[in-house]
């Protein structure tokens, strides 16, 4: 039996990442601090999967306690998805992002090379781009992030690539992401943030289903079609499924890779409110508000090294993204928070 350690299993991608996993034959084993997760979800995945699913309740950065799981399961791989995500509280927080993100992915790595774990499939960032000099982004483009957040990612890639080089680890997958919404279509998992939503969808959701008044827009004078930023969304189902590709390039044909996990079409704020609106028949009141510090205009993939490497392209559109989406909020307005 494969087994894989899926860190931050038991957030929005971790979850659907169990799911499919599952779905093909590997062993998930989950560990997770709970920081902005919570445990009922992977009760919810194992009732969606009928399939058991060991959990710790552990960080990271503990190096030993990593260590003792990896070796007590025999983990030949690692998806590491945990680590803080939100640009504009890593502004206000960059030692934090810092310590979660870097500091804790190297605690990860020395874990896995004391208990001889050779696999590794990292949750990057567009955010490592920084401002476009052209669109869509190729994985060649110039990286210059704009936010600790990205820096964060971008540090984390540059000590794989290190490590790689020196023949410590071989097989290394980097996935960069783009904007990752919706849910699984049985509504049973989905985003779930601890406090105010940092992300676009999961708040519309909210608005949309009565938690929160309105959603607030940031910039509205922005250069583009209709004045609001432009990113490039895709299912968080296809998302998932691209970890379990490069799991299963690994088996035959090991080595390094980075790609771009996107559609490759950029949707503006009101595009996507507007999608919203058709698939859930809820108004989301909106106001507009001044931009946030280090957002950029637009940027949306090319995803075509993906599909070269993984075989792996976006199967969903909008519609249903919206679709699931709504399905898992209106099913969970307040979440796993069954209260």
């Amino acid at each position: 039996m494969k087994q894989v350690l899926v860190t931050g299993g038991a957030g929005y991608i971790g979850t659907h990442t169990c799911v499919e996993l599952l779905a093909r034959g590997y062993t998930a084993v989950v560990v997770d601090n709970f920081v902005n997760s919570s445990p009922a979800s992977l009760d919810r995945v194992r009732r969606l999967t009928n399939h058991e699913l060991p959990s710790y309740e552990a960080d990271v950065r503990d190096t030993a306690r990593i260590t003792e799981i990896l070796k007590k399961h025999n983990c030949e791989s690692v998806i590491h998805f945990a680590g803080l995500k939100a640009v504009g509280d890593s502004v206000a927080r960059p030692l934090d992002y810092y310590s979660a993100n870097v500091i804790g992915t190297h605690s990860l790595l020395s874990a896995m090379m004391e208990a001889g774990t050779g696999r590794f499939v990292f949750s990057s960032s567009a955010t490592v781009y920084g401002e476009p000099e052209f669109l869509p982004y190729t994985e060649s483009h110039r990286l210059s992030p704009t936010s600790p957040y990205g820096q964060t990612k971008l540090s984390v890639e540059l000590m794989l690539n290190d490590l790689v080089a020196s023949g410590g680890m071989t097989d290394v997958a980097i996935l960069r992401y783009f904007n990752p919404i919706g849910a699984h279509a049985s509504g049973e998992i989905g985003e779930d943030p601890h406090g105010v939503p940092n992300n676009l969808m999961p708040y519309v959701a909210q608005v949309a289903v009565g938690r929160r008044p309105a959603l607030n827009v940031f910039g509205d004078d922005y250069d583009t079609p209709d004045g609001t930023g432009v990113r490039d969304y895709l299912h968080v189902v296809d998302l998932a499924r691209a970890h379990v590709l490069a799991l299963e390039r690994f088996e035959r044909e090991p080595g390094a890779i980075t790609v771009n996990l996107g559609t490759g079409h950029g949707t503006s704020v009101l595009e996507l409110v507007a999608a919203f609106e058709a698939a859930s028949g809820r108004k989301v009141p909106m106001n507009f508000v001044p931009r946030r510090c280090g957002d950029i205009a637009a940027f949306w993939a090319d995803p075509s090294q993906a599909e070269a490497l993984l075989g792996w392209r976006a199967e969903y559109g909008l519609a249903e993204m919206c679709r699931d989406q709504w399905a898992w909020q209106s099913q969970n307005p307040n979440g796993f928070d069954l209260t």
